[in-house]
């Protein structure tokens, strides 16, 4: 028992000081990427913003005080000046979203164009980028933390996605050889997957037609925005640093799988 005279620890303390906190984004200039970067500037993060659209990353440093690189993640030249800006300003989290998806046809009709583009964008751009700043994390005070934005596309394939499917899939083994890897250097790796996500550019440029990516939503409730998945990235490297969120499934409640999705009319 406690004594009632016995001064009691203060419970919303911190058990230790928190380092300070900075991040990489990729795929920012858009989607995912941007609402990340608004969620993590709104906590007090300094963010290094990175994508290919020199004018979105512009606009965005203007709306948020984040800093930005453009560059493309899956060429060596630009990874390096992502690695120096990452340095000048602390990072010590990296996060990729940068990735995308490229047609739908069947496996007979694939087109090597697309799956090339995104192997290259999903996995090389994420382990180059992730290899160029794996020093610098496992040097950060208090621990370094890489979160890759895979999706539910890695666990269950569907027909027509067999590129993406095997993309992320591949991303998503990566992370998971990565983790074991780093943990003896203090660096934690989380994996996000979500599901169904409207965002202004992901069905559009995978299918080409804003028709076409209007039917992927047509009658879907409420699938999850980009802000849904921001919020819990930044809620995954937010918590304290011995706590390593492995792998965070989420799914708007229409998508009960991949290939059930409840469509009302």
């Amino acid at each position: 028992m406690t004594d009632a005279a016995t001064p009691r620890p203060a419970t919303n303390q911190p058990l230790r000081p928190q380092p300070a906190r900075s991040a990489l984004v990729t795929g920012a200039s858009a989607g995912i990427g941007a609402a990340t970067v608004r969620a993590l500037r709104s906590q007090g993060w300094d963010v290094v913003a990175v994508a290919r659209r020199r004018e979105r990353l512009q606009a965005l440093a203007e709306e948020t005080g984040c800093a930005w690189v453009d560059g493309d993640v899956s060429q060596e030249a630009d990874v390096e000046r992502m690695r120096q800006a990452a340095a000048a300003h602390g990072v010590s989290t990296l996060i990729n979203i940068a990735g995308g998806a490229r047609g739908n046809q069947g496996i007979a009709q694939a087109k090597s164009e697309d799956w090339e583009w995104m192997f290259q964008a999903n996995v090389m751009g994420s382990m180059q980028l992730t290899r160029a700043l794996l020093p610098l994390l496992r040097a950060a005070e208090g621990g370094g933390t890489v979160l890759n934005l895979t999706s539910t596309a890695a666990l269950s394939s569907y027909e027509g996605g067999g590129g993406y499917n095997a993309a992320k899939a591949a991303q998503s083994a990566m992370t998971q050889a990565l983790r074991l890897e780093e943990a003896e250097h203090g660096v934690r790796v989380v994996e996000v997957l979500p599901g169904m996500v409207r965002s202004d550019e992901f069905a559009l440029r995978r299918l080409g037609s804003q028709e076409a990516a209007d039917a992927v939503y047509a009658g879907v409730q409420e699938p999850l925005s980009s802000e849904d998945v921001a919020d819990v990235v930044r809620y995954a490297v937010s918590v304290p640093q011995h706590v390593n969120l492995d792998q965070i499934v989420l799914r708007p409640v229409a998508q009960a799988a991949n290939h059930k999705v409840i469509r009302r009319h």
